[in-house]
């Protein structure tokens, strides 16, 4: 099996309602509620990487990226593929929008968009990514953002 070592930005949208912006995506073995983002292109900053993922998946216009509140590392296989993938998550505050399609290249696998409270977040049986995504929320609503990011989840899906 080939491995595909993939370095990909994520934003955690918050609304001051304390509402999650996540992107239910069909991986082929099943949907996954995600977080937006992706990617890395070369040479691109992590911002650039940021300001171009949620433009062309959401039509966001990113007014600067939030702190970094979590790592994770995630071993995801797709047929005969396999990423290891870095994720870095920021943690960015807006207001609610309705989310638009741009240009995203995997367009055909995003299903559905759809703002979730954290309770939503905690109580769900869906599968969703990061697993500790409420509790990075929380820790920030209650600690302010954090120094550095709180931890790093090593996963394989």
């Amino acid at each position: 099996m080939r491995i595909i070592d993939r370095q990909a930005m994520r934003a955690i949208l918050l609304t001051p309602q304390d509402r999650v912006l996540l992107m239910r995506v069909d991986y082929g073995s099943g949907d996954w509620w995600i977080t937006p983002g992706g990617g890395t292109e070369p040479g691109e900053t992590p911002e650039a990487t940021l300001r171009r993922e949620l433009h062309e998946e959401l039509g966001f216009a990113l007014p600067a990226p939030g702190p970094l509140v979590w790592r994770r590392r995630v071993l995801m296989r797709f047929g005969p593929q396999c990423w290891r993938q870095a994720e870095d998550y920021f943690l960015v505050e807006t207001a609610q929008f309705q989310p638009e399609i741009q240009n995203a290249p995997e367009a055909g696998r995003i299903r559905e968009f759809r703002w979730w409270s954290l309770p939503e977040i905690r109580h769900s049986s869906e599968r969703l990514a990061p697993e500790r995504l409420a509790r990075i929320v929380m820790d920030y609503r209650e600690n302010g953002p954090p120094d550095g990011p709180l931890g790093l989840e090593i996963v394989e899906e």
